[in-house]
């Protein structure tokens, strides 16, 4: 028996026609589309219904006249069980749609109010929010990175039409908020701290990634926190050896692309990284969208925030479209991973064991010593004449300074001379 869903809701008779067509609009803010059915029970069995010379004309009369923005439905006669039934059916992408200046969504087969808050979310992401849509600062924007990241996995691009096919261009033929994110020069940092203990009294350092290709800088992220994923051995009764590792890389992985895919980008503020003694935190602008449920984020039906960029993101590898990446973070770590909240998504990821906050005792520092650690904490990926340049020091004293630091075993380079970075220890 065919029962009421988040598509569907069933009416005994016309004379419900005002819940009913406000059953339209909440299915319509939440999907977009949605049908009633006239002459069906709640329960799903069908009653039928008496069909007048002017049914049909009325309930096309009061869709119209109710419904704003306006929808044309189709409206079909049917019969089931030997009994006549109406089904209305609308469709429309104008979000967000009242009835009778009263603006619902649907939520399984209930129908509910959307708060005023949550109505400017729903208008602003179908209007002026989107990313594609939103005009950047900076026009003068230039794609190297994002370019020879295509080259690299072997796709082939066509300078003349690269910033349309990619959806870098408002319609008036700007640039818009997405080329300025993943443009090589703009003012998004994105920030992984490091603090000591378990809140944020003191902060041990702080690396900031970006100014550049937001891929890129997501990368580097990734590639930083993978080198801080530690083991531990653990000796069990028979001395059998087992290693544990500090967190679960795949979770983070999952956290940080879905922070990186989905954060608000259009006020641009970019996602961060917060680790604590016991526990990394990822954290996005921008909360659940007013028709996403916590239900449906949990059971990973996709929602995509920024459908651009996940075009982007999947043409390059870094996002598969399976919407298996909340669900696994729950199946680790349970649904108090997250915290859902009306401006951010907050994903907490614990550690198996706790790490060791090494306090650095500036006073046994120069001050040439401090002024270049501070400098590559907040800078990591600095090169050398960049250091100098920023403290104001000749490159061989830099030099000396960087050499004295790792003797002290409190700076340490990882990756290579080109594209690694610095980490203070």
């Amino acid at each position: 028996m065919p029962h009421e869903s988040e598509f569907e809701e069933f009416k005994e008779s016309t004379a419900q026609l005002n819940r009913a067509i406000e059953s339209m609009v909440a299915m319509l803010n939440k999907n977009g589309r949605g049908r009633v059915f006239f002459g069906i029970r709640d329960n799903g069995s069908v009653c039928g219904i008496s069909l007048g010379n002017r049914t049909i004309t009325e309930i096309s009369r009061e869709i119209a006249n109710q419904i704003k923005p306006t929808v044309v439905p189709r409206i079909l006669v049917e019969q089931r069980d030997e009994k006549t039934i109406i089904i209305v059916e609308v469709e429309g992408n104008n979000k967000p749609y009242a009835a009778r200046g009263e603006y619902l969504i649907r939520s399984g087969d209930e129908n509910r109010r959307i708060e005023p808050e949550q109505l400017k979310d729903l208008l602003f992401r179908n209007t002026i929010e989107l990313i594609t849509n939103m005009e950047s600062f900076d026009q003068h924007l230039r794609f190297t990175q994002l370019k020879q990241l295509y080259i690299a996995n072997g796709l082939s691009i066509d300078d003349s039409t690269f910033a349309k096919n990619m959806g870098l261009l408002t319609k008036d033929g700007r640039y818009n908020c997405l080329a300025e994110i993943l443009s090589d020069f703009n003012n998004c940092s994105i920030k992984v701290v490091r603090f000591s203990g378990k809140n944020k009294e003191q902060m041990l350092f702080r690396n900031e990634y970006g100014y550049k290709c937001m891929l890129l800088a997501m990368k580097q992220v990734y590639t930083f926190v993978e080198s801080l994923n530690e083991t531990k051995v653990v000796l069990g009764h028979g001395l059998e050896r087992k290693e544990n590792k500090l967190f679960d890389m795949a979770c983070f992985n999952e956290a940080w692309t879905n922070a990186c895919l989905h954060n608000r980008w259009s006020k641009m503020i970019p996602p961060a990284v917060y680790i604590y003694d016991d526990r990394i935190e990822v954290v996005s602008t921008g909360g659940l969208p007013v028709d996403y449920t916590p239900d449906e984020f949990y059971a990973g039906i996709s929602h995509p925030v920024n459908l651009m960029l996940q075009k982007i993101m999947g043409q390059l590898n870094y996002v598969e479209q399976t919407g298996h990446g909340v669900p696994l973070i729950v199946s680790k770590y349970g649904k108090e991973a997250f915290d859902l909240g009306d401006n951010h998504i907050t994903v907490t990821i614990p550690f198996a064991f706790e790490l060791v906050s090494k306090t650095v005792d500036y006073s046994m520092l120069s001050s040439s010593e401090e002024k270049v650690l501070m400098v590559v904490s907040e800078h990591p990926l600095y090169k050398t004449d960049q250091i100098a340049d920023r403290c104001n020091l000749s490159i061989p004293r830099i030099n000396q300074i960087i050499k004295n630091l790792k003797d002290k075993d409190l700076l340490e380079r990882k990756g290579s001379k080109k594209s690694g970075y610095w980490e203070v220890k």
